[in-house]
């Protein structure tokens, strides 16, 4: 008789290691357990369907329930939810169709995301404030949005959430104002990212609220009003809260399953939790980062389909690494992108160990009499002892993929004056002869000497 594998959870992880396995595999039994109706959708894709550039939620869908079934031979059973879990005796206890049953495995895979975070602010009830992190709450918004044509938005925080909501709704002829409790937005990228954001925001019209809390909302049945710590408030027809996201452990940690130092479930480098043959990947679980070597929780969509996916290739006998993380992100704010990865923060260096210096210098994206050239802005920070890099970030009008090549340099341990002796490609319609991640590694390297 074949193995069993049984995923818990039908998004990015748990559907990539189910087809993996399943290639990789075909004799292999691959069940996967799903509470909701959605599978294997594109959830960075929810605010440009409400901002009206995506036509149909259904087209954020990679692949649908069926092709999962018909051509790919996976045992989905979405409207399942998966209520416990027994290590000892390798069954999980399944609630759907109206009845609850034990399914076995020789694998098991908890893949069950994160959650939005929604702080104890009174009037989240009311109609008008959402959060926004899954499909059905996407739905929910574009509705009301078109449906009720709010005058006012009001967006409570500032990171890839709010920014990205603070376009759509600024799209569908809202006037919005975002709040955020800290000095700056998109804090994991940094100051000189943030003050260059916030400055298009303004100039894009939202109108924004730094240092700014918010205790909740206020309306008769419907939000009509933000209310701040203090008691001022201001007036909102539609709120959209996306204050981050917390990963869902509760299954995991009832079953005895180990929580690592950030909260998410701890697994090595195969994904394997403290049971052998039990894994965990995507949101609800913690990766290596690739500067420091540690433990950390960073929750993105590529991080979440390479570790099930590798995952998948481990159950059916070929042991493959889920890989380093190095928290690399990019984020589309009105006509910027900026982009992250590694480490930024010089406090966060200091804890690891490092000795950070850092650098930011502003360029031209291509050369100045090539049509269309902009600037953008590079910052980069190495270790002063070993020249390391440590991170970086980008942003501008184009070119804010160039954290790719940053990002790469990363995960080779490459330092600052290698950075700045890499052979990149140039021509006039794509770059200056000096790249900018180039030039930043120039000062970077000359600053360490």
């Amino acid at each position: 008789m074949s193995d069993t594998f049984v995923v818990v959870g039908g998004d990015a992880a748990g559907m990539s290691a189910a087809s993996k396995a399943k290639r990789e595999d075909p004799d292999l039994e691959v069940i996967v357990f799903e509470k909701g109706e959605w599978v294997s959708y594109a959830a960075c894709g929810m605010p440009y369907y409400v901002k009206g550039e995506v036509d149909e939620l259904e087209d954020l869908v990679a692949v649908t329930p069926e092709r999962f079934r018909e051509e790919r031979d996976v045992d989905l059973r979405t409207g399942h939810e998966v209520v416990g879990i027994d290590p000892e005796r390798e069954t999980v206890a399944v609630e759907g169709d109206g009845e609850r049953f034990e399914q076995g495995y020789d694998h098991l895979l908890v893949g069950v995301g994160a959650s939005a975070i929604v702080p104890p602010f009174d009037g989240t009830d009311l109609d008008g404030v959402f959060t926004i992190h899954d499909m059905d709450e996407a739905g929910e918004i574009e509705s009301y949005v078109t449906e009720q044509s709010p005058g006012r938005a009001a967006i409570v925080g500032g990171g890839y959430v709010g920014v990205e909501m603070a376009e759509a709704l600024s799209a569908r002829g809202a006037d919005v104002a975002l709040y955020e409790m800290l000095p700056h937005v998109l804090q994991p990228f940094g100051e000189p990212v943030a003050e260059v954001v916030e400055e298009h925001l303004r100039e894009q019209g939202v109108d924004l609220h730094l240092d700014t809390a918010v205790s909740g909302f206020d309306g008769d049945g419907r939000v009509d009003r933000v209310v701040l710590e203090g008691g001022e408030s201001d007036p909102a027809d539609v709120v959209i809260v996306g204050v981050g996201v917390a990963p869902n452990v509760g299954l995991a940690e009832e079953a005895g399953i180990e929580l690592g130092s950030t909260g998410a479930i701890a697994t090595d480098e195969y994904g394997r939790t403290n049971y052998e043959n039990v894994y965990a990947a995507g949101d609800c679980a913690e990766a290596r980062h690739v500067v420091t070597g540690e433990p950390d929780h960073v929750p993105l969509a590529l991080t979440a389909n390479r570790a099930g996916r590798a995952i998948g290739q481990t159950v059916t006998g070929s042991p493959t690494s889920t890989g380093d993380i190095a928290g690399t992100a990019i984020v589309k704010a009105f006509d910027l992108g900026a982009a992250r990865t590694g480490i930024l923060d010089e406090e966060r260096a200091r804890e690891a160990g490092f000795d950070p210096v850092s650098v930011t210098i502003t360029d031209e994206s291509r050369p100045g009499y090539y049509p269309g050239s902009g600037e953008i802005q590079v910052t980069l920070v190495a270790d002063r002892d070993s020249g390391r890099l440590l991170g970086g970030s980008v942003v501008g009008a184009e070119g804010a993929k160039r954290i790719d090549t940053v990002a790469t340099a990363l995960h080779a341990g490459t330092t600052a004056t290698e950075l700045q002796n890499t052979d990149l490609a140039y021509a006039p319609p794509f770059s200056p002869v000096w790249d900018p991640v180039l030039t930043a590694a120039k000062v970077l390297s000359g600053k360490l000497e």
